[in-house]
């Protein structure tokens, strides 16, 4: 999974799959459903990091590794719901706040539940936290170079790796066509802790597979080969929690 960090937990397709008339409420209200997302995110970043602040150690493991900070939370189930839940609140909060109408309050106070529901789950289960957090790549440099890659549109992308070789989250995918040239990788702002990386390369956007053996060096470049590896793995999702830290409560809005 990403990290807290790495961008949007959760996207609108997420919203309408927990209620499908979102898109209609919003377009008649005028609610930008995009700003929604960001402010739920905001909101939940400044309650985990009050929760952070409170939460004791309950192993030798934590009491030996520095104190967990927003950098490093990992997105779960129980997170993505949080902010999925959340989310919808606001909108109908703001939907009634315009309309004073029932049927948005109602909503807006089944959210609420929901969302309260989805934050006792992550206070019960814990809150996911990577030991080394590799924060989501930036989209790498990725220019035509001297080779004999057979001309075609190509689709690149990569990810940092740590010193336990945990991957990130993959960069946005960038697309180059190539003529009588290949295409060279060269990445761009590393984080302090990154490694290596890994390039993915496909000729579907859909399709990229890892074309490098082992992670390439921080700060080496990459040179596609004559031909794209196939068989490889896809890009992950991002690092996994290396723990669960127990939260013994989350703080509620309203």
């Amino acid at each position: 999974m990403a990290l807290f960090t790495d961008g949007p937990i959760s996207s609108i397709e997420d919203l309408t799959a927990q209620d499908s008339q979102l898109l209609n409420v919003a377009n008649v209200e005028g609610i930008d459903v995009t700003q929604k997302l960001a402010l739920a995110q905001e909101q939940l970043a400044l309650d985990l990091t009050t929760l952070l602040d409170r939460m004791s150690f309950v192993s030798q493991a934590s009491w030996l590794a520095p104190p967990p900070s927003l950098g490093s939370v990992v997105i779960t189930p129980a997170l993505k719901m949080w902010h999925t839940f959340h989310t919808l609140e606001l909108v109908y909060a703001d939907a009634f706040a315009s309309q004073l109408n029932d049927r948005y309050a109602a909503r807006r106070d089944q959210f609420h539940e929901q969302s309260k529901r989805a934050s006792d789950q992550l206070a019960g289960t814990g809150i996911g936290i990577a030991s080394t957090p590799v924060p989501q790549a930036a989209a790498p440099r990725v220019v035509a170079a001297a080779g004999s890659l057979p001309d075609n549109t190509y689709y690149v992308t990569m990810s940092w790796t740590n010193s336990t070789n945990e991957e990130g989250s993959p960069a946005v995918t960038s697309a180059i066509t190539t003529s009588q040239s290949t295409l060279l990788v060269q990445p761009v702002a590393p984080p302090a802790n990154a490694t290596g990386w890994n390039v993915y390369v496909g000729t579907e956007p859909d399709g990229l597979e890892l074309q490098n053996a082992s992670p390439i060096a921080a700060g080496q470049t990459w040179l596609q080969p004559d031909t794209v590896t196939t068989g490889g793995r896809e890009p992950g999702t991002g690092q996994p929690a290396n723990y669960l830290r127990p939260a013994p409560r989350v703080i509620q809005r309203g």
